[in-house]
Order: C-alpha cells, then structure tokens, then sequence
C-alpha cells in the first residue's frame, strides 16, 4: 500500500485544508484513501466511536475520505493545559501530563503506537496521506522527531512541503527550510506546494522557478487562496471569526485561554439570522447579545481566573439581570456552578475554586475520562439531537433536576429556575438542524435553516475540484509509495 506526506514550512500554512482536500479527491478517483497525523497539539478533539480522542482536523479528514473517524488516524494527540504542559493522548487514551522538557524525552518511545497505528491504516487502505506538524525546519527538535521527518524516514514516506505565501516571504519558508535540514532530510522531500496565493498567478512564476532552482525540488502547483474554508471546522481557535452575520439574533462566547471543542460555534457563525462575536481578552461581552456562551475549556479552573481577570464575571451578571440567556457547554457549565474541586490536581494546581454561582452545581474533577457518543432529547424543545462528551469532573446539585437533555443513559446537565441559564457536557449539539432551529427559535428571532452537515459535504468537494484545478494532483499521487 502507498502513502503520501504533506508537511509545511510553518504551522497553520494550510496542511490540514490541503490533506482533507487530497483525500476527497483521490476519493473521487476511486481510491480508497485513509488520513494520518502522527502527532497533533490541539484542544479542539473529536470523540469517535471507538472510544477515544484525536484532533478535530483528523475527523475532517477521514469525512473527506467518506469513513468514520478512529484513533488510529491520530495516534498522538497533545492537549495543552498550561503555558509550559499539556495532555499526552496516545491511541485515543489519555497516559500523562508531562511539561515540554519531559515530553521531549517520552517522544522517542511513541514511535512504536505511531508507527503500528500507520501499519493498520495502510493494511486497509489503497492510500494513506500524512500530514506533518509544525515544521521541519524546527532542527532543534528533530533528535526523536515523529511528527515530520522522523516519521517519514521511519515509514519510508515521500514528503511534499507546503509554503504560505499569503503570509509573506515565501521564497525564504520553502529555500530557507531545505538550508537547515540535514541532507538525509532534503533527499526525503519530493516538491513543494505554494498555498494561499492571492490575485494574478503568473505573477509568481519567477519565484516558483528560483524555488525550483535553489532547492532542486519540483513544484506541483501554486494553489490559490480557497475562500470557502471558513464553512469547515475550524482547528485553531485563532481562525475563528471576531464577529460575523447581520442578524437579529446576537450570540456572544467568550474566547478563553485554553479554549476547547469549539467546533460546537461553527453552526452558529454560519447561521442565516445570527449575529455573532467571539468576545477576546481585553474586550467585554456586548451589551445588545441575547444569548452569552460559556465554551468548553481544558484548564476550567485557569479559565475561570482568565474569565475574571478579564471582568467578564461583572459583564455576565450585568447580561443576566438585563434578561439575557445564557449557555455553559463542558467546562462552560463547570463554571457556571457554585464550585470547582480538583483535589488531585488534575488540571494544575490542586485545590478549590469557587463559581461564578449562576447555576446551583458543584463539580468534583476525577481522573476518569468520559469520552462518549451521545443520542439524546432536548427537554425545552423536545428535538432529538447526537453530541459527544470529552471531559473530565462529575456535576451534581439541586439544579439538575432540571436536565438540560435526557441522553439514552440519563439526564445531562442543568438548568436554573425560570430557564435562562443552563449547562450542559454535550459538544456538537449545534451541527443538528432541527434542534439548531428549535433552539435559536425559542429566543424570538427569525432566523433560517442552515443544512450544516450538508454544507461541510459540497464544501469539500468544492475543496477537492479547486485542488485538481490547480495542483498536478495524477502527479502527486504518483510520488506514493
């Protein structure tokens, strides 16, 4: 079986966009194609069915492929908690938080998961296409690499190295990237891809040649700018819109730190109707927003003193005596009670901290993971709607009572008396059409059905058709082996 790796001369040049892209078209070639990341550092995760988390790009990616998502496709998956730590997830299970020193002495003993999670994917597929991390120009971390060349040197992959040229200098990325690597490294790579380019393309022929020239490397393509990625779910919460949508409905959430899942915001940005805005640090939450969203968070506790540094704990009460409704989802609705206890330390520092208090709950943090696809009923609108749990602590008190959904194993989270505050652990209630409607509807404004799922699927063949429009994709794919 063959395989295909895509790495970049930076992060967030465009590798994740570019792989989803080339999975759906060899899809449409015919070609049984699988998604691999060996090593991915997001908070936006993905629950899959088999039970365990790798990051929302790889979920994309195996849609792309038109197959259900599983943790092979990401066998290492980092989840930042701190400024100096984060989350080590190895096949979909969660194994250590570790700080950066540490985790750069565990990184050697992860190419064994990675390497045998490859195996299984190639032994199924026709293709397999890998996407690198970061970039491999960052030499210093190559001694245990197994995100980019080490992985590609230990699988035997051919590489193809994406450059961004809408952020400017793009001749020095892919140029100044062959320069430092070690020369086993450059004669690892096959070509090179210009992403993002804007305007005229003959314009950039000169450099596309003095690339070709310099690095000895073929290019397979200037790729243009694709403006429809936004209606794809977003990795890095940086690509999330500050503000979108003229609508008569005005949604606020709040941008923590450590922001996590929130793919649940994607179907809202883009709902005819809706006005939304990412409220920021240093900015406070609009006076004129009905609704007020409280996201997941991997660190509840950091991201609540972030919340309150910020004096969104004032904005918040001040938008709730107005009327204003408001929505925590997972460590959104940890806050939102009377207090969080994490006796062991789970998330930083043990200890307790107190509530914002809108919501009669107290959460107590475990190191039991749940990690679950749910099935459930909305209690005020009676919609049926799929979500998925990720998240860590267990939420009980008095207003729970007042389920905010009853799932097909019990009750989920919490509402206060006179129902404009409420909680709840499920992610990606929001991609469901009808229970979208129904929400949005019980605040009084009009807005209009969005067919969400339907418009990732056309997106992303609108994706692949402006890949083979523009790449010499029969060329591409004839660099796997």
């Amino acid at each position: 079986m063959k395989a295909l790796m895509i790495q970049g001369t930076g992060s967030n040049v465009g590798k994740s966009l570019l792989v989803a892209g080339l999975c759906r078209a060899a899809r449409a070639r015919g070609i049984k194609v699988l998604p691999f990341k060996p090593q991915n550092m997001s908070n936006n995760a993905f629950a899959t069915r088999d039970g365990g988390e790798i990051g929302r790009a790889q979920a994309l990616q195996a849609l792309a492929c038109g197959v259900e998502a599983r943790t092979d496709m990401n066998p290492v998956l980092l989840k930042p908690e701190t400024e100096t730590g984060a989350q080590v997830i190895v096949q979909g299970r969660r194994i250590a938080t570790v700080k950066a020193r540490d985790y750069a002495a565990m990184k050697p003993s992860l190419l064994a998961p990675v390497l045998e999670s490859f195996r299984k994917l190639k032994a199924e597929a026709d293709l397999v296409i890998v996407e690198g991390a970061g970039s491999p120009a960052e030499v210093n971390l190559r001694s245990g690499d197994i995100a980019n060349m080490g992985f590609a040197h230990a699988a035997d992959v051919p590489v193809v190295l994406v450059g961004d040229i809408d952020r400017g200098g793009v001749i020095a990325q892919i140029v100044g990237t062959r320069t430092v690597m070690e020369a086993e490294d450059v004669a690892q790579v096959a070509g090179f891809i210009i992403n993002k380019f804007r305007g005229d393309l003959t314009l950039f022929d000169d450099g596309y040649r003095l690339i070709e020239d310099r690095t000895g490397w073929r290019g397979y393509g200037t790729l243009p700018y694709f403006s429809d990625a936004s209606r794809l779910p977003a990795e890095d919460a940086l690509d999330l819109p500050h503000s979108s949508g003229d609508g008569p409905l005005h949604i606020a959430c709040l941008a923590f730190s450590r922001i996590a899942n929130f793919d649940d915001l994607d179907p809202l940005v883009q709902t005819p109707g809706v006005r939304f805005t990412m409220v920021r640090a240093g900015e406070t939450i609009p006076g004129d927003c009905t609704l007020v969203i409280l996201p997941g968070s991997k660190s509840t506790r950091g991201d609540l003193a972030f919340l309150r540094k910020q004096g969104w704990d004032i904005d918040l009460a001040t938008h709730i005596r107005r009327g204003g409704h408001v929505l925590g989802i997972c460590g959104g609705y940890q806050m939102l009670g009377r207090v969080i206890a994490d006796p062991n330390g789970l998330e930083g520092p043990a200890g307790v901290t107190p509530g914002l208090g809108h919501l009669d709950v107290e959460t107590q943090m475990s190191a039991d993971k749940r990690l679950t696809r749910q099935v459930g009923t909305h209690c005020a609108t009676g919609q049926h709607f799929e979500g998925y749990e990720i998240h860590i602590g267990r939420t009980t008190g008095a207003d729970c009572i007042r389920p905010f959904a009853r799932m097909e194993d019990g009750p989920d989270g919490a509402v206060a008396s006179g129902g404009r505050i409420a909680g709840s652990y499920l992610h990606g209630m929001f991609t469901n059409d009808a229970f979208r409607d129904a929400y949005l509807g019980g605040f009084g404004a009009q807005t209009r059905t969005l067919f969400y799922a339907a418009g990732v699927e056309a997106t992303l063949d609108a994706l692949a058709a402006h890949i083979e429009h523009h790449l010499d994709v029969t060329a591409l794919l004839a660099l796997a082996r």
